[in-house]
Parts: C-alpha cells; structure tokens; sequence
C-alpha cells in the first residue's frame, strides 16, 4: 500500500476546489491502483505510517495528464507541407492539390497493422516522460470501413498494452476525392453512416464519433447529423470539430447535437459561445494547431467567462499538430490565451477527462480515482507553465504503478 509522500505542492484538481485544488506539503495513499486518501502529509490516517514510501522530493505532484484530442495513429510526415506553410500556401491550397489528410491516408494505409501499433506505442511512451496518462486517439486517417476499423483496432490494442488509457474515437474526417460528385458523395456518407458507425460500436472499437466540419473536403452541417445521430443511436458519445478556419457555426451545431465536446473553435464567435455555454458541452481548445497554422487562437477567455468548461490538447497529428507536448500547450494557452495556470491544467486534467466521459474515473486526485499521477520538478503550477523547460516531468504513476521515472 504504497504513499506517495513529500509532496511540496499538490494539485489535486478536484471539483469545486479553487485554483488547481493546491495542498501544501502532502501525501496520496493508493492501493490496487486507486487512490484511497490525499491531503497534508501531517493528517496521514495511520493505518498508512508503515507502508512503503515514494518520495516526492518536495515537488508538485499533479494528476496524470489527459490529452483529449490526438491523431496519434498515422504513417509519415509531412514537413514538405510545413515548408509550402511557411512559403505562403493556405492549408486549403495545399489540401486542394492533394497534400493534407489525403497525403497521410496514403502513407498510413501503406503500414501494417502491427507497424501503425508500434509507432504510435513510441509516441504514447514519449507522452508518458511528459506527464500523460490518458489519451484520445482518433481515427479518420482510412476512409474505408476497413482501413476505419483497423485504426481503430490498433487504438484497443495501445489500450491493452499500457501504461496509456486510450479513448477510442471514429472520426469522419473528410470525403475521399473520388466520392465527392453530390450524387457519391451522399451514398458515402449515407453508407459511412448506417454501416462503419454501427460496425464500430457493435465491435466495441469505439468510444465516441467525431465530425470534421469544414470546406475542402470535411463534412456539411447536415452531413454531421446523419453521421452523429447515427452514432448516438449506436450508443457512442458524440463530438465534433467545429470552426477551425472559419465561423461555420460549429459550436452552434456541436450545442444542439448535444456534443460531449466541440473542438478546436479558432473562429468560434459569441453566438457560438453562447450556445456551448447553454449546451454544457466542453470546449476543447488546440494551441500547438493555431501556432502551426498562424490561426487565431481559440477565445478560451471568452469561454471560460461565459460559463464554458475549457479543456487544452495537443491535437497531435503529422500535418498540422506534429507535436504531442501537452505542457507545451498549457504554456500556450497561458500566453496566448489568456488562462491562468489553474485554469490550463484543470484544462489537461479534470476537464479534459469530461470531455472523454472519464471524470469519474481520471482528471483529479481524490479517492476512488485510478493513481495516476505526474511528479514535476517544479515548487507550484504557475512557475511549472512560465519557465518553460523540455520536460519537468520526473516520475509519473499510472495506475499506481511506475511508468517513468527519470
């Protein structure tokens, strides 16, 4: 019955607490894999005196982080496209020629099974160094039903293999080339649907849908209706990606879907925000995303004064996101988003796990909750996001148990 002890600052992230849920010089009891107690080191029940000891140091400990929104399954880069960015090129021109999602489709369907597998499990392990216990990885890198569902397999496998919790999405990421004549277009759709959205929940692959809702390619309003009630039907959370470059009325459309979050939301104007703030649906914001694209960033102040919940991810994906440092993120929506650092890490910890539907189980450090948990070598949240550092992280718990240590 291990404790985890010398806590200089906990951060417990609990509902209703204020700021982070800061408790200083602290102690966390856990067995099995869940926590059992935490508060001040000083009030230890003493059942746990004798048990053996993890030291802390006198650094922050914080809950294991929760990445609510990656592509973490996905063949080749595309650095060609970050130059073409760089020399002026839109995402939409370079999508139009048949770079973008398109390019990663073809680069992913030309590894196995086995080898998508193993290189998201390099990312994952990467994650971990970082603090991150639990991920959401979407699909959307297929566009078949089959190619769909084997990312979504290798997303359960990742599950089974730990130390990461995966949350495994079914994205309807964009219509193939070749099915967007009108009269294709909504056979797809219709098809994708009526029978991948069904497949993946009988199949138990997926945990939530998501819809792309955009031009070039991504799918209209009504398209993300059939699609999404299709999925409800089916059982599985809904979710949707809405207002990335420009206003569309995402969050409108993601509010009265009844979305578990609506993402990105770079463009989200404040009928948008009104509407997420009547929903109760999360708003998950992309710093890594805005700063690759030289997009706004998303109104996270404005969310967040008007009653919206607001989780921060990385969006990891290997054209526009190409990198999955969540503590980068939290400093980002700091800096340029206005959040405090409480705020951010509610964002990556507790709110995030709302997004996933996983607040009951991740996302604070309160009894009952799995024992994960990141130590960061740090002496509060606030100096852990403003001097910036590859990588605070020393140890991280996941389930209890060891799964980083630097």
């Amino acid at each position: 019955m291990p404790v985890l002890a010398d806590i200089g600052v906990l951060a417990t992230c609990a509902a209703g607490a204020p700021g982070a849920g800061e408790v200083e010089r602290a102690a966390v009891a856990f067995t099995d894999g869940v926590i059992r107690w935490a508060g001040p080191e000083s009030a230890l029940p003493a059942e746990w005196a004798g048990e053996e000891r993890l030291d802390a140091g006198g650094r922050l400990v914080v809950p294991g982080l929760v990445d609510c929104h990656t592509h973490v399954v996905f063949g080749g880069w595309r650095a060609d496209e970050f130059e073409s960015r760089l020399a002026g090129r839109s995402y939409q021109e370079i999508a139009a020629a048949g770079g973008g999602i398109a390019s990663t489709v073809r680069r992913t369907a030309e590894l196995s099974e086995e080898a998508l597998r193993s290189r998201a499990a390099g990312f994952l392990a990467e994650m971990v160094r970082l603090g991150v216990t639990t991920v959401e990885s979407k699909s959307g890198y297929g566009l078949t039903p089959e190619a769909e569902l084997r990312m979504l397999r290798v997303n359960r496998r990742l599950g089974r293999d730990g130390p990461v919790r995966i949350a495994s999405t079914l994205l309807a990421h964009v219509v193939p080339a070749a099915e967007r004549e009108p009269a294709r277009r909504a056979v797809w759709v219709a098809a994708f649907a009526r029978e991948l959205v069904p497949r993946a929940a009988a199949e138990r692959l997926a945990d939530a849908c998501d819809v792309y809702v955009d031009s070039a390619g991504a799918f209209s309003p009504d398209e993300a209706r059939l699609v999404l009630s299709a999925a409800r039907a089916a059982g599985l959370a809904v979710k949707l990606h809405g207002d990335q470059h420009s206003d569309g009325g995402g969050a409108a459309l993601g509010a009265e879907l009844g979305a578990a979050s609506v993402d990105h939301l770079e463009h989200a104007g404040p009928a948008g925000v009104a509407a997420l703030a009547r929903s109760g649906a999360v708003a998950v914001t992309l710093p890594i995303a805005a700063l690759h694209l030289r997009s706004p960033f998303a109104p996270a102040r404005a969310l967040l004064d008007a009653g919206v919940p607001v989780a921060v991810a990385t969006d990891f994906n290997p054209g526009t996101a190409p990198s999955f440092h969540l503590p980068l993120a939290l400093m980002l929506a700091c800096t340029a988003q206005r959040m405090t650092p409480a705020e951010a890490l509610r964002g990556a910890t507790l709110v995030a796990a709302r997004a996933l539907g996983l607040e009951r189980v991740v996302g604070s450090i309160e009894p009952g909750k799995a024992a994960d948990l990141a130590v960061i070598d740090a002496p509060s949240v606030a100096h852990w996001l403003y001097h910036f550092r590859p990588n605070d992280c020393v140890l991280t718990l996941a389930g209890g148990r060891e799964a980083w240590r630097a």
